[in-house]
């Protein structure tokens, strides 16, 4: 590993930690009722007005997805005990596996697993679960390619739909964690949503930008008739509600050039039901790709979101790229921040 690959971290929590302390990993299928179809249409289970989700709802069939599912030691040898839930969103050319394999490895085991481990072997956060997922909501999700009219493309701007509906329900319904997705009361909200972050790099940092806190959907010019001028081959179309009545923890590290700006941000923030106790974002001073956005992103969210956003953390990683050197560093920041 080089020393950008690391991010300056201490290289002890880089490195397998002792057997006994190692977490397991599984891949989980799970099947998803809201995505978007080849007709650029959503696809929906529930009843979603076509205002709010920018497009026409329809009813369809469901696709089947997989995420890896990170449990911590000792998951299996306690039956009782119940854990904190991180999603950790890729970029635009990943899926499931980029945090795994993208992060790099250390006598075979991916360091982004081993800095879990050390993390918790030490005391410095409780054990957790860790879920790894496809963040495209689209019925060609496998679908790598950086294409501006793909519904693959499209299916990132969907995402909080599947997440919402679908990914944390499956979790919360297999595997044992403190929040339970099935209490809707108020009490039963406030506190399943502090057992819950989410963190994402480059286009997953978007989607925490855009798709939890409060920004806009976007898509490709060709069917918004380029309605505000863009010139990176997406448009904005309309603002996604939000997600903190889920999450109370939000990390966006390298975020991608369709982020929302700081003030629309923190408008959503201020006009949410729930607060948001963290929001921590990181990004290197010498990425040409997201550091504008990023500087764009912090400006007026503070005073815009108020009393509803806790913690603002913002970092630079001087001369920090678009990699994974910046990410790793903002996932360690990120998980000691999350969760107090």
């Amino acid at each position: 590993m080089t020393a950008a690959m690391t991010g300056g971290l201490p290289e002890v929590v880089l490195k397998p930690a002792a057997k006994e302390r190692q977490g397991t990993l599984v891949e989980a299928a799970y099947p998803v009722r809201h995505y978007i179809n080849e007709r650029r249409q959503l696809v929906a289970l529930r009843r979603i007005d076509a205002a709010e989700a920018g497009r026409e709802t329809v009813r369809g069939e469901a696709i089947e997805k997989k995420c890896n599912v990170y449990l911590p030691a000792g998951y299996d040898r306690n039956p009782k005990m119940r854990y904190n839930v991180l999603y950790l969103l890729h970029g635009v050319g990943g899926d499931e596996w980029e945090w795994l394999r993208g992060g790099g490895e250390s006598d075979g085991r991916p360091v982004v697993l081993n800095l879990l481990d050390h993390l918790i072997a030490s005391g410095e956060i409780e054990p957790l679960i860790a879920v790894f997922p496809n963040g495209r909501s689209a019925r060609d999700f496998a679908d790598r390619s950086f294409n501006f009219e793909g519904t693959n493309l499209l299916g990132f701007y969907y995402f909080d739909y599947e997440l919402r509906h679908d990914l944390v329900p499956f979790i919360e319904s297999n595997f044992r964690t403190y929040a339970d997705f099935a209490d809707t009361s108020a009490a039963g909200v406030s506190a399943s949503r502090r057992h819950r972050a989410i963190a994402g790099l480059s286009m997953g940092g978007m989607q925490v930008l855009n798709l939890v806190v409060g920004g806009y959907r976007c898509d490709s010019v060709k069917y918004t008739e380029n309605r505000h001028h863009r010139e990176n081959g997406l448009d904005v179309t309309v603002r996604a509600p939000g997600m903190t009545d889920l999450f109370a923890y939000a990390g966006a590290f390298s975020c991608a050039p369709t982020s929302g700006e700081g003030r629309v941000l923190g408008e959503s923030l201020f006009a949410a039901a729930h607060r948001l106790d963290l929001l921590y974002m990181a990004c290197g001073d010498g990425d040409a790709i997201s550091w504008p956005v990023h500087l764009r992103a912090i400006e007026g969210l503070r005073e815009a979101a108020g009393d509803k956003l806790g913690e603002l953390r913002t970092v630079t990683v001087p001369g920090g790229g678009h990699d994974f050197g910046v990410w790793m560093r903002g996932l360690y920041d990120f998980l000691r921040l999350a969760f107090r």
